[in-house]
């Protein structure tokens, strides 16, 4: 398989993950809920995969301790910084924008010292892909007045976090460390994270059974999305590409929202849709 196929099984997974999110959501389970689905049914999944297939799980003790400070930094910590920064900013979408842009950060640097290619049309086509992405996640009629500038550090600590989950992925693969392997050391770490800020925070148990439908469907998407996404990153030329794609997805998500949801499609968010799809199409023809 090659990384464009990846990347587009990626591409699908994400938009599917988000709207199961979105309907959790509406249900009004709680945060900690949607982050256990996604790591701990994942995690589940590829431990079956990988004792099936008789992976060999041994890697040498400095990308253990790599792969512990990535989940805890980098996967947890960033996704905690993410949801807080959308919690507290004047707009969400603004939140989203800017971390979302760390498409442009893992690009240079995966050119620079990761031997990534880039050609002036890809470049190109991820410019217009996070361009066009702030047009469909930004809703003006959503802006508030905040006091204070605390949720634009949460949003710059969630774009380093991202870019350098993603750029970790790429090293630990150019050492030879399989994917199935990073992903289950990797979700080992971050589920006990998740489970031990739900016992510190008491959330009521009975919800992860009566809300099992959701959790199964949260935790079967992510599994997908992530394996893509780390096997895209591992293979593809340049980690841009890989994260330029799933940052695409928004278009695939705001259409089936619209549609799923009855969420209101504007003419600026159309515009954005069909300039994230063009953006797309450059980067993969």
């Amino acid at each position: 398989m090659n990384w464009i196929i990846a990347s587009l099984i990626m591409f699908l997974a994400s938009a599917c993950l988000y709207l199961a999110v979105r309907k959790s959501s509406l249900q009004k389970l709680p945060t900690q809920f949607n982050n256990l689905a996604m790591f701990s049914v994942p995690l589940i999944i590829y431990l079956i995969i990988g004792i099936s297939r008789g992976v060999s799980y041994s890697i040498s003790l400095s990308n253990f301790i790599i792969i512990i400070f990535t989940s805890f930094i980098f996967s947890y910590l960033g996704n905690v910084a993410s949801l807080k920064s959308i919690e507290i900013s004047p707009n969400a979408g603004y939140s989203l924008v800017i971390s979302k842009s760390y498409v442009v950060l893992t690009t240079i640097i995966s050119l620079l010292f990761l031997g990534g290619e880039l050609t002036l049309r890809k470049g190109v086509a991820i410019f217009l892909i996070v361009l066009f992405s702030g047009l469909v996640i930004i809703d003006p009629k959503k802006t508030k007045k905040v006091t204070s500038n605390l949720w634009l550090y949460y949003t710059l600590f969630a774009f380093f976090a991202w870019g350098f989950l993603s750029l970790t992925i790429k090293y630990l693969s150019l050492h030879g460390v399989n994917t199935l392997v990073m992903l289950t050391y990797l979700y080992v770490f971050v589920t006990l994270f998740i489970v031990l800020e739900t016992l510190k925070l008491k959330i009521d148990k009975s919800i992860f059974v009566s809300g099992y439908k959701y959790f199964l469907s949260i935790g079967i998407f992510s599994a997908l999305f992530n394996y893509f996404n780390f096997y895209a990153v591992s293979i593809a030329p340049n980690v841009g590409y890989v994260n330029a794609i799933n940052a695409s997805s928004i278009s695939l998500v705001t259409v089936l929202s619209v549609l799923l949801f009855k969420d209101e499609l504007s003419a600026r968010k159309l515009i954005g849709i069909l300039g994230v799809t063009g953006g797309l199409l450059l980067l993969l023809i």
